[in-house]
């Protein structure tokens, strides 16, 4: 009995042992499927390209027509990749200077933009990879799954009980050996090393030394546009790294005199005004009078807050702004706001972009002033891309990345943009606003898309809802009970029902690429942001600044749920970094009698 027990546990270990080396054969076998035959869709500088896994050992970038371009691959094992650049014409015959490089030229930008910020692209590249690996990998593992079930009904117990006690003294090797060839077959997925591959009269192009595809083989055609366009490329590029690298050392430099300078007034004004009270004691006492002495001021205030009034100060509104599309009549001009009791540690810091149009190169100095400034969240208010479209994914996926980790990203489409940028955007990881209110960091934000869509050769359309419907829709969300503290939308005028309702204290958006300062519009205060890229009409905004660059850092008081003050950084042509003071942000007045405005709901008349 004892014999037989031995004998019934020894058959149910081997069964149980070759039922897992199958499972494993499976798992393995799929697998291997799913990764050696991957296939994403991305941008590739101004085009979309297909990138396959491959098996050889390479790196070959195809341009059809004009030929390829080859690299070691850095893959483990033998693993490659293979990217195939769509829309090069099929009936391309010739490469000279006269028509292929003035057609390839109009494309500079993007490529410079590419190059200035792989990274994102990659990583993008990466993960629909990865993503596309596992659901073939899955699909081959119910294949495998499925044909091993209908094995066992098609050949019917009796057969397989007479095959069991064929193999059975030999089924623990049999399985084994599977898996092992399998495992093998799988992992050694090509014997062929770069150096193996026939020669087609390739060509190591001298045009990348000093980069990262230094020792590129290239075939065809490509060699002439190469040694032409692709120096002018690598020029460019070289130029606007250069540029954005200076720019963004200048940022931290400036930033940091800015900070010495605010603590070194704020300890300033702090003791003028213990003296100033010190004084008034002292006359008092000598008059003989009886009033208590004041409390001493205490030192220790925040040395990074800005003194309450500067007579050096400029205007509340750039002089270069548009004036406010609303103008309540007759509105006394604003008051600045008093000094918040709120320690500076206590306020929340916000960092805000807008009209970025793709320019990539500012992307590192987001980051600088972000950690410089101590930013928990970053407002984007829309035009992060030119067109749109599913080339620019590495645009937005580069300035997401940008935001350093534990920092929200809040984003509004502007017209510009689309659903398809805002996908990405989204699955980037930024918060990309809907019509819905979220909260980040305590700050109850609205916003949405704006209603009208631009187009590169196209006039300006409307995407369904008019200007004034979006802006009622947002007003009516506002005024719900919960409330809101502050309007995220790209164009400025669409925020007017919602500032005239007196549910909206603050409103942030961009558009005009000019800034106006934070002035009262309605009921609420209104700031719009100049553009990020340096917005230029006529220009681009790829490369080195055409045009004067602007961020804007905001705090904000948890205890009021209003903005305290807003100060201005500025990105020149020239490389140079400008951060101007900071400037109270005004206090919202009533128009009837001067007073102020309640701001929490609807405004009784």
């Amino acid at each position: 009995m004892s014999e037989q027990t031995d004998a019934t546990r020894d058959d149910r270990r081997t069964r149980w042992l070759v039922r897992a080396a199958l499972a494993l054969v499976a798992v393995l076998v799929s697998l291997t499927y799913g990764l050696t035959t991957a296939r994403a869709e991305a941008g590739f500088g101004p085009h979309l390209a297909q990138y396959a896994v491959t098996t050889d050992d390479l790196v070959v970038v195809d341009l059809g027509p004009l030929g390829t371009l080859e690299v070691d691959s850095p893959l483990p094992l033998t693993l490659g990749a293979r990217v195939t650049v769509r829309e090069i014409p099929a009936t391309l015959t010739e490469v000279d200077d006269a028509t292929t490089l003035q057609a390839l030229s109009g494309d500079l930008q993007r490529y410079v933009q590419f190059f200035s910020a792989p990274r994102a692209t990659i990583e993008d590249v990466t993960r629909a990879i990865v993503a596309d690996a596992l659901r073939r990998a899955g699909g081959a593992l119910v294949v495998l799954v499925g044909l091993w079930w209908l094995g066992r009904v098609a050949l019917g117990a009796t057969r397989r009980a007479e095959l069991g006690a064929t193999w059975g003294a030999h089924r623990a090797q049999i399985a084994v050996g599977t898996a092992l060839a399998v495992a093998v077959a799988s992992l050694t997925t090509s014997s062929l090393g770069p150096r193996d591959h026939v020669d087609e009269a390739r060509q190591v192009s001298r045009v990348f030394d000093g980069t990262a595809l230094e020792g590129a083989r290239v075939t065809g055609r490509l060699g002439g546009v190469i040694d032409t366009y692709g120096a002018k490329v690598l020029a460019a590029y070289r130029t606007n790294e250069e540029f954005y690298a200076r720019a963004d050392e200048a940022l931290a430099v400036a930033w940091d005199e800015r900070q010495d300078a605010q603590a070194r007034e704020a300890a300033q004004a702090a003791q003028a005004e213990r003296l100033a009270q010190e004084l008034a004691e002292r006359e008092r006492a000598a008059a003989g009078g009886a009033a208590p002495p004041a409390p001493t001021t205490d030192t220790t205030t925040d040395p990074t807050s800005a003194p309450t009034s500067d007579p050096t100060s400029a205007p509340t509104t750039s002089p270069t702004a548009a004036p406010p599309t609303t103008s309540p009549s007759p509105t006394p001009s604003p008051t600045p706001s008093p000094t918040p009791p709120t320690r500076a540690e206590d306020l929340v810091t916000l960092v805000v972009v807008s009209d970025l149009h793709c320019n990539v190169g500012m992307a590192p100095l987001i980051t600088t002033l972000v950690e410089r400034s101590g930013a928990s969240v970053v407002l984007d208010a829309g035009d992060t891309t030119m067109n749109g479209t599913a080339v620019e994914q590495y645009c937005t996926s580069t300035f997401a990345s940008a935001v350093p980790d534990g920092v929200d990203l809040v984003a509004v489409g502007g017209n510009h943009d689309s659903a398809e940028s805002a996908h990405s955007y989204a699955k980037a990881g930024a918060t990309v606003l809907s019509g819905k209110v979220v909260e980040v960091d305590g700050i109850r934000v609205l916003g949405d898309a704006d209603p009208n869509e631009t187009r590169a050769g196209a006039a300006t359309a409307s995407l369904g809802e008019s200007a004034r419907d979006a802006g009622e829709r947002l007003a009516a969300v506002a005024c719900d009970d919960d409330g809101v503290d502050l309007l995220l939308i790209h164009t400025p005028a669409v925020g007017e029902a919602a500032m005239s309702s007196g549910c909206v204290p603050a409103q942030v958006s961009g558009h005009l690429h000019r800034r106006t300062d934070p002035q009262q519009v309605g009921l609420g205060v209104r700031f719009i942001s100049s553009s990020t890229a340096g917005a230029t009409l006529g220009q681009a905004t790829v490369g080195p600044l055409n045009g004067t660059a602007e961020l804007t850092v905001l705090r904000w008081d948890p205890a009021t749920r209003l903005f305290v003050d807003s100060q201005v950084v500025r990105v020149s042509p020239a490389a140079t970094v400008e951060v101007l003071e900071r400037r109270p942000w005004p206090t919202v007045v009533r128009p009837e009698r001067g007073s102020p405005v309640p701001i929490r709901g609807p405004v009784p008349f």
